[in-house]
Order: C-alpha cells, then structure tokens, then sequence
C-alpha cells in the first residue's frame, strides 16, 4: 500500500468496508468499528482523514497509531490479526490504515459493564449484533449442511414471508405462537441453513427469503 492508494480509499467514502476518523480520540469507541470490520467482510480503518474523506492527517501520527494497538489488544476479544500502514503527508503530519481481514475467529466482542457485546457493519455503520446474529456469526466459522424438519411453525413464517416479505422475531414468535426462544432458534437454523437472510439493524433485526 502507499500514500496514492490511501488517497484513492478516501476518495469512495464511507462505507461497508471503509470508517474515517480524523484521530484516536475515545479508542474504547474506535474498536467497535475494528470489531464490526473483523465479524464481517474486512474493511479499512482511517486516521488522519476527514468525514469527507478529505486526506487531512494527523500530527503525531505514531502516537494515534500507538493509542488504536493497544485499546485493539487490550479490549477486544478474541484477538483479532490487522495490518497497520503509516505515510507522512509532511514532516508533521501522517495518516495511517488499519487493514483488518474478515476473522475466522469470529464474533469478536468487547467486554462492556460485565456484558458481551459484538458489533457488525450494515452500510457504512457499525451495528450491535443481536443474539441472532451472535450465534450465525459462530456457526457460519465452520459452515455445515444444516438439516431441519419443515413443520408448522416454519409454514407459518413462509406464509408470512409470502405475504410481507421480511418479518422481525418478535413478529414471527407471536404469529406462530412460540416463546421467543424457540423463535430465535428456528430463524439461526433457517439462516444457516442459507434458507434467509438475517438483516442486522440498529433496532429490531429482520429476516428475509434468500434469492
């Protein structure tokens, strides 16, 4: 990578694999869009960018670097691998790319007040994963052939999904009659059974048929 490329990154903007910041003020924050790049697709992490993607850079720009290793080792978990590239922009001022892959040891999460939280990338931003998107993260590591019963409570959701097509779980647990649970289950196995997609929100998840 060098300094053209790093230009050309920021001329595309935010997005589903690309987050500016313009320095590593409130790393503890930071580290959601580490842990939301490495649960998803992989992505760029930016320092010494502007919002607009205006390639600005940061003075000190070891120390920014310095401060986002440490809060990556220190708060996320399980350790993730990353790649960090640094380019002066002039005697004072560089700007630096964190290179995170999609991580085969995903969910990775932070240990906030005693709780797990995991995030995922959904556009340009940086969600907290759901229980149900917890748990397809930890089964789609090592993808099997799913085999479930088709019965009654999977007729009602592609009844429902034919007539609306998306439904949330709490939707679907109190059409089919199930206790929220079993409709957490029932939608996890019909993801990874690559029967939905699971549509990841700030909110309320939902769910859809898949192509």
């Amino acid at each position: 990578m060098n300094l053209q490329e790093v230009r050309s990154l920021a001329s595309k903007g935010e997005g589903l694999k690309i987050e500016f910041k313009k320095k590593a003020a409130f790393p503890e924050k930071i580290v959601r869009e580490v842990i939301a790049f490495a649960n998803t697709l992989g992505g760029d992490l930016l320092i010494g960018v502007e919002d607009d993607g205006t390639v600005s850079g940061q003075r000190f720009i070891e120390e920014e670097i310095f401060v986002m290793e440490k809060a990556i080792r220190e708060l996320v978990f399980p350790d993730l691998d990353f790649e960090v590239y640094s380019f002066k922009l002039n005697e004072k001022k560089g700007v630096a790319v964190f290179r995170i892959p999609i991580s085969p040891s995903r969910p990775h999460y932070l240990k906030e007040k005693d709780r797990k939280q995991a995030y995922v990338r959904v556009d340009d931003r940086s969600v907290q994963a759901s229980r149900e998107v917890w748990e397809v993260l930890k089964k789609s590591k090592n993808p099997k052939d799913t085999v479930f019963t088709y019965g009654k409570k999977e007729e009602i959701l592609m009844k429902a999904l034919g007539e609306n097509e998306k439904i949330t779980l709490r939707e679907f647990a109190k059409l089919a009659q199930l206790p929220k649970f079993l409709a957490s289950k029932t939608l996890v196995r019909l993801v990874t059974a690559n029967v939905l997609n699971i549509h990841p929100q700030e909110g309320e998840d939902y769910f859809t048929l898949k192509d």
